[in-house]
């Protein structure tokens, strides 16, 4: 028998394209690759140039995550947006990616756990001062702009506690003093709000969450108005690491598909539980955007257009002992830290998200031990409204 070259073990490890196909594949194929070969040092050249479209290394960027931001992009009226491993990777990228020592960051003060920290803590140790104020006062927000100032974060409906920012005012306020206005989408989503239509130059999203849906993939997203201000974040998260897997991508986007669908039916869920909520035992206040009661509700109204989202909190009698009654009577509800999830998940803010704050703290933004913050999923809505009144027949 002829011992031909091609049969030899040894070359199994030379590498093979996909087979020719006159036909395509119906679902985004998954590539892992961390490199890509290009034909010679003059293509490579052409590549990093830009004349030339082509992949080099996993880090600067791969085909899933690109198919993945082009369809955000297209959610949310942008352009070149950019994938990276988190949602926090995202917001990373953009302060640290745009900003320089000295300059000055206004931050919404009821914004996610982390991105406080960020602001409050990490930020001044790069010699980046910070100022938080209320984004639903325009004129509070003014009132920490500098001469330094140079970025303004918000989110328009704030995390954990569902106000709304006075979005139009703080538009206004940055274009008077010509500086970054970035909007943290995650909550709202390309359903309810589109900052770029309304002055954002700079949108973020934690893609984790409501975009992709199923708590199976950890994944940023963010976008820039501005061309250089696209070059300075990308460059950044190539530098930093902040490199997305491929196989996350691939799940988000499958994810994307569906995401309109399970929108309208969360959304259409929260409404029914937050009246629900408001009127059982042991329930101090609920807040919910489309309730008249929501202290921002005619705002959010002129802002979302009805839009209101699948995400509600609400406060019960009583301090940490009432709050593990409540969640140890309805172990089939998910306790867990997230959001977005088909699945309804609740989260206690004093113990996770905002546990960095002291207790007065948390306090004065309305997140006591009794605070709890819902994402509503698609279950059926008379099984979450069962799953309650059993939690709360416990407190």
């Amino acid at each position: 028998m002829t011992d031909r070259p091609n049969s030899r073990p040894d070359t199994l490890i030379r590498r093979t394209g996909f087979p020719d196909s006159v036909s395509r594949a119906v679902v985004t194929p998954l590539q892992p690759s961390v490199v890509y070969a290009s034909s010679s040092p003059d293509q490579l050249d052409a590549q990093y140039e830009g004349s030339l479209k082509g992949y080099t290394y996993a880090r600067e960027g791969h085909p899933n995550a690109d198919v993945l931001a082009r369809k955000i992009d297209m959610l949310e009226g942008g352009e070149g947006g950019v994938i990276t491993g988190s949602g926090m990777a995202a917001v990373t990228a953009v302060l640290l990616g745009l900003l320089k020592k000295g300059d000055h960051v206004v931050g919404g003060d009821q914004l996610y756990g982390r991105s406080l920290r960020m602001l409050t803590r990490d930020l001044p140790r790069f010699g980046i001062p910070t100022s938080l104020a209320d984004p639903t006062d325009a004129e509070t927000m003014a009132d920490a702009i500098t001469p330094d100032t140079k970025l303004i974060l918000v989110e328009l409906v704030s995390n954990p506690t569902l106000r709304v920012a006075d979005m139009d005012g703080i538009a206004a306020l940055a274009r008077q003093h010509g500086v970054l206005l970035v909007v943290d989408n995650t909550f709202t989503t390309p359903i309810g709000y589109r900052p770029f239509d309304h002055g954002a130059d700079v949108v973020i999203h934690s893609v984790t969450k409501l975009l992709a849906g199923h708590s199976d993939v950890t994944l940023g997203y963010v976008s820039a108005r501005d061309a250089g201000h696209r070059t300075a974040i990308c460059d950044f998260i190539a530098t930093a690491g902040m490199t997305p897997s491929p196989y996350d991508c691939w799940m988000a986007e499958r994810g994307l598909y569906t995401f309109p669908l399970r929108f309208d039916r969360a959304e259409a869920n929260a409404r029914a539980l937050a009246d629900h909520l408001a009127g059982l035992p042991g329930v101090e206040s609920v807040l919910y955007p489309g309730r008249a009661d929501h202290p921002d509700h005619a705002r959010a109204q002129a802002l979302l257009g009805g839009r209101d989202g699948n995400m509600l909190s609400f406060t019960i009698s009583g301090g940490r002992a009432e709050a593990n009654r409540m969640i140890e009577a309805v172990p089939q509800l998910a306790f867990a830290p997230t959001l977005g999830d088909v699945g309804t998940t609740v989260s206690h803010p004093a113990s996770s998200s905002h546990r960095g704050m002291s207790p007065e703290e948390r306090a004065a933004r309305g997140m006591g031990e009794g605070f709890f913050r819902v994402s509503v999923g698609i279950e059926d809505i008379a099984l979450l409204k069962a799953d309650f009144r059993q939690a709360l027949a416990a407190v």
